[in-house]
C-alpha cells in the first residue's frame, strides 16, 4: 500500500525544470549564508559549469532570483546578493543555553502558526521548495549527515508557504540564532546514531505531508512535536529555569 501511495505520489508531483533546480539551489545557498549579501556571485561561465546547464537556462534561473529580489544586476559587473532591505527585525546574539533555550520558545510559538497557514495557503511552487529540501535532508541521513542549511531551508520555505511575510521576516533574521541550535541538535544527533537521524527526518517528512495534503491541525501539531523533541533532543537534562528572580 505504501509503495503504491508513493508512486502515486511521484506520478503526480510535478517535475522540476533544469531552471528550477538551479534556482532552489542558488537560492538556498544565499539565504544560507554561503553568499553574503552585497557579494557578486560567481560568473555566468562559473555557474553553468558547476550546475552542468546551458546559459539559457542559468538565465531563467537568475531572472527568477532578479524577480524575487533575492539578487540584483549591475551593468557590465555581474550579479550581486541584495541586502534584505524589507527585513526591520534584529536580535542580538545567542550568548548561553538561555538563549539557544529561548529561540526555540519563539520559534514554537510562530513557526507552529506558520505552518498551519502554510497547510491552508500553499501553492504548488511553494510545497515544491518545501520538498525539495525535504530531498537534501533525505540524501544527508542517507549519508549519515546532518545538513543545518537543508534543515533551515525546509523551515524557511513552510513560512514562505505560508503567504505571512512576517513569519518570513522573522524566521530569516534568526537564522544565525536558529543555526546555532540546529548545529548543537545534529551533533547531538550524529552522537546518537542513525537511528537519530532517520527519527528526525520522519519529523519533517510528516510535516511535509500534512502541508501537502492541506491538513492545518496536523501539520501545526507535528511541528510542534518535532520543535519540542528537538529542543528536548538537546537539553536531554531537562530545561533551564528562566523565572525572572526578585531583586
Amino acid at each position: 500500500m505504501l509503495k503504491n501511495a508513493q508512486t502515486k505520489e511521484t506520478r503526480e508531483r510535478p517535475k522540476l525544470t533544469l531552471a528550477d533546480r538551479v534556482y532552489h539551489s542558488l537560492y538556498s545557498r544565499i539565504t544560507n549564508g554561503e553568499y553574503p549579501l552585497n557579494q557578486k556571485l560567481p560568473s555566468e561561465h562559473t555557474l553553468s559549469d558547476e550546475f552542468g546547464v546551458s546559459r539559457p537556462v542559468l538565465r531563467m534561473a537568475l531572472e527568477k532570483l532578479r524577480t524575487e529580489g533575492v539578487i540584483y544586476s549591475r551593468q557590465g559587473a555581474g550579479n550581486y546578493v541584495r541586502a534584505a532591505t524589507a527585513n526591520p527585525v534584529g536580535f542580538a546574539k545567542v550568548q548561553n543555553l538561555a538563549d539557544v533555550q529561548r529561540c526555540y520558545e519563539f520559534r514554537i510559538t510562530i513557526e507552529t502558526a506558520a505552518t498551519r497557514f502554510a497547510a491552508e495557503r500553499r501553492d504548488t511552487a511553494s510545497l515544491e521548495e518545501i520538498r525539495a529540501a525535504l530531498d537534501l535532508m533525505r540524501a544527508a541521513t542517507g549519508s549519515h549527515e546532518h545538513r543545518e542549511d537543508a534543515d533551515f531551508t525546509f523551515h524557511l520555505s513552510i513560512t514562505k508557504a505560508s503567504n505571512n511575510h512576517y513569519y518570513e521576516a522573522a524566521v530569516r533574521a534568526l537564522r544565525e540564532h536558529i543555526y546555532v541550535g540546529m548545529k548543537m541538535h545534529g551533533q547531538s544527533l550524529m552522537t546518537d546514531g542513525s537511528k537519530a537521524l532517520e527519527t528526525v527526518l520522519e519529523e519533517h517528512t510528516g510535516i511535509y505531508e500534512a502541508i501537502r495534503d492541506q491538513k492545518p491541525a496536523e501539520a501545526e501539531a507535528l511541528m510542534l512535536a518535532h520543535l519540542e523533541h528537538s529542543r528536548d533532543r538537546l537539553f536531554g537534562s531537562g530545561l533551564l529555569d528562566l523565572r525572572i528572580r526578585e531583586k
